[in-house]
């Protein structure tokens, strides 16, 4: 980045800034919480076939035209689960040399029935979705009516867009909100919104960067009453409590508010859309965006792009398909209608001392839930273009963000028969759950296998196990009855990619680099998530322990920028899972060595799992592929307006001040004091404390002082000009040492 010194900034002396508007403060408490299970059994069963109790809805239309075609095809999707599940399970009942007879052979069956239900639920979700994309039209899509498109916003549907960060990139979060700020002044509808950035960042020299950043946006822009900037001191419950934090502050303001992640991007037509869609439906609580995956080198990242836009899409469509009203909430990238969020998805702590209570973690998923259980509709705007994210950037990084979800999912699984749910969102949190959970069930079903081969080799065959048996039974393993069960299996993983790539090259490959970029790209994808397949199993199978006996973990935000794995991080994280593969290998080998052809795909992958990890984390070897359109995506090979300038204003952005050049640097120092919070005259503790603070500073230096020193000194506008006024002008860098 280069290097300016920080002058300027604002006028020297300035007592106070626009930071935020006046405060408007509205009641936003959790109501009825902890939510109350539903009691009897057929209250339960009659309150998991009807849903959300109405009763208390202060929706203008709980029971909407889509729900009866809501039930059709959910009924529909469990049929078809439900058969296709019995049919394989057959298979594998006839398959086994004694048919599910003995105790080891029937928990197989169990635990083979259970994943394979799981697996068939996406692969018809996704047929689903190939039958929207191939027909073109869902009439109960809510983005079906072209009433919305171009309806004026009215004056009233004023809408804030706010990002919750912490301990962020700052360069890279405000790169991208002034291209989302400038794309919405480019569509012409700016009046209509206002954006928060409203910050948990516990780090001094961070907290610093946040107010030079946002500072440089609004006088770039000219957008001092447009943008604000929200420190909060009291950090409880990260996002969902910053969220309630801004409602309680400002959101008797605004009728809506779009909530954007650290990294994410959007563009001035898809806000408006969103706003639009939310005027044409006053169902509508919240309706969610679909982000496409874009920004990132790494060969790691550009894989998992693309597997995003080209397998994606008939996902979501399918998702949308047998969801409608009763959607997926992400958490970001999405609109809220403001006042039914204050009243009805207010989270509070889940009681009780175990590993499953505590704060709501993942709390996007309950929050839709609420709000559906309020009457409101949740939505996906499944085909609304002009969303847009960022995915990690190596495994490491993924995988740390998978364990933070995987304890979400396992909390809110206490929530699944709470009262008034829809059914619906029951299968949501089962489904968050069963994306984790299932990790551990495919081990313990490879460890029953292994088990039983075992077992099958060094027992000593019984032909007579019945009193008076006139002929021995004769166990055989049936080889044809494998191979279509095998088959099955992979049909129902590998059919809806082919599908996609299908319509791809049906509609336009180009974007894509073309038919046989495309086809290729797709054949490399299959062959690195069937690698790594096992890797994550096994790591999902720990952080599902970890979150079941409560061990510690941080949640810490995820790298925004291409961050490369070393060998040394590799071997720490991957070195148990090789050793594994090669003496697992060895023992199926010393049993049976003709079995080590059905395990080799997995073997493969834990042995080779390091290498694989750091190579795919380099994006010089993503960048040179992409050259030869690779892995390519849409985004990548016409870059959209508001990604571009993303990335042109990260790699312009200056080094950012931190907390020493606050105290040395005149216009950072004023910066800071125009950001300090406006209090009385502090009483004699306050400023006691105040003047011990700038004492020790005084007296051992700022290197001295720790982060909660730091922070407390950023909130004092006085000692901050009582510190600049003593150090006379030094630089930084000495004033630091």
């Amino acid at each position: 980045m280069n290097h300016r010194p920080f002058e300027n900034v604002v006028p020297v002396g300035a007592s106070g800034l626009p930071v935020a508007p006046p405060i408007n403060r509205g009641s936003m408490a959790p109501r009825d919480w902890p939510p109350r299970r539903c009691a009897p059994l057929l209250s339960r069963l009659k309150r998991l076939r009807k849903g959300a109790d109405h009763d208390s809805s202060d929706s203008p239309d709980p029971q909407v035209r889509w729900h009866d075609a809501a039930g059709a095809r959910r009924m529909l999707l469990l049929f078809l689960t439900l058969a296709q599940t019995v049919w394989a399970t057959w298979l594998l009942v006839g398959a086994m040399p004694h048919h599910g007879g003995q105790p080891m052979e029937f928990v197989s069956t169990c635990l083979f029935a259970i994943l394979f239900c799981w697996i068939s639920a996406g692969f018809w979700t996704a047929m689903m979705g190939f039958f929207v994309l191939l027909t073109g039209r869902d009439r109960f899509n809510i983005t079906a009516a072209d009433t919305a498109k171009a309806a004026p916003l009215p004056p009233e549907a004023r809408t804030a867009v706010v990002m919750p960060i912490c301990n962020e990139n700052v360069a890279r979060v405000f790169a991208g909100l002034r291209a989302t700020y400038d794309s919405l002044a480019r569509s012409g509808n700016l009046e209509a919104f206002d954006f928060f950035v409203l910050s948990d960042t516990s780090d001094p020299d961070t907290r610093v960067a946040e107010m030079h950043a946002w500072n440089a946006l609004c006088r770039d822009a000219g957008a001092y009453h447009k943008v604000f900037y929200r420190w909060r001191r009291h950090r409880i419950k990260r996002k969902s409590g910053n969220l309630a934090d801004f409602c309680r502050r400002w959101g008797r303001n605004y009728r809506y508010m779009v909530v954007l992640d650290a990294d994410s991007v959007m563009s001035g037509t898809c806000l408006t859309g969103l706003a639009r869609l939310m005027e044409a439906n006053p169902n509508a609580g919240i309706i969610q965006s679909v982000p496409h995956p874009a920004g990132r080198d790494t060969l790691y990242a550009r894989i998992q792009q693309f597997a995003s836009r080209a397998y994606g899409p008939l996902f979501i469509a399918g998702l949308n398909f047998w969801q409608l009203g009763e959607s997926h909430y992400w958490g970001h990238n999405a609109i809220i209608r403001v006042a039914p969020f204050m009243r009805h998805c207010a989270l509070g702590r889940l009681p009780g001392r175990g590993p499953l209570s505590g704060d709501i973690l993942s709390h996007d998923f309950v929050e839709a839930a609420l709000m559906r259980r309020a009457g409101w509709s949740v939505w996906m705007a499944c085909d609304l273009e002009g969303s847009y994210e960022e995915m990690p950037p190596n495994l490491c990084d993924e995988l740390k963000r998978d364990r933070r979800w995987c304890r979400g999912n396992l909390i809110n699984s206490r929530l699944f028969f709470a009262q008034g749910m829809h059914a619906a969102h029951r299968a949501v949190f089962m489904s968050g759950v069963f994306a984790y959970v299932s990790a551990p069930l495919w081990c313990l079903l490879l460890v029953l296998s292994t088990v039983q081969l075992a077992l099958n080799a060094f027992a000593i065959p019984v032909y007579f196990v019945e009193p008076h048996q006139l002929f021995p039974l004769w166990p055989a393993q049936q080889v044809g009855w494998t191979l279509w069960l095998f088959g099955a299996t992979a049909m129902l993983l590998f059919l809806p990619k082919l599908a996609s790539v299908a319509l791809i090259l049906a509609k336009d490959s180009r974007p894509f680099g073309g038919r046989a970029r495309v086809v290729g790209s797709m054949l490399g994808e299959m062959l690195f998530s069937m690698l790594l397949a096992p890797v994550r199993m096994l790591f999902h199978t720990q952080f599902v322990i970890e979150g079941l006996t409560g061990s510690a973990f941080q949640w810490k935000s995820p790298p925004r920028e291409d961050a490369e794995t070393s060998w040394a991080e590799a071997a720490r994280r991957h070195g148990g899972h090789t050793l594994l593969g090669i003496a697992w290998a060895g023992l199926v080998y010393w049993i049976n060595p003709s079995y080590l052809l059905w395990l080799l795909p997995i073997i493969s992958a834990l042995v080779l799992c390091i290498p694989l990890s750091v190579l795919s984390s380099r994006a010089s070897l993503g960048r040179r592929l992409r050259l030869r359109s690779w892995f390519l995506t849409p985004e990548e090979a016409q870059p959209p307006v508001e990604l571009e300038q993303t990335r042109q204003i990260f790699q312009m952005t200056p080094t950012l001040p931190g907390f020493a050049e606050a105290i040395a640097d005149p216009g950072v120092n004023a910066l800071a004091r125009g950001c300090a919070p406006r209090r009385a005259p502090p009483r004699a503790p306050a400023r006691e404390r105040r003047e011990g603070l700038v004492a020790e500073a005084r007296r051992l230096g700022l290197a001295a002082l720790g982060t909660r020193h730091k922070m407390d000194l950023l909130d004092d506008a006085a000692a901050l000009f009582a510190l600049h006024r003593d150090q006379g002008g030094r630089a930084p860098r000495a004033l630091a040492a």
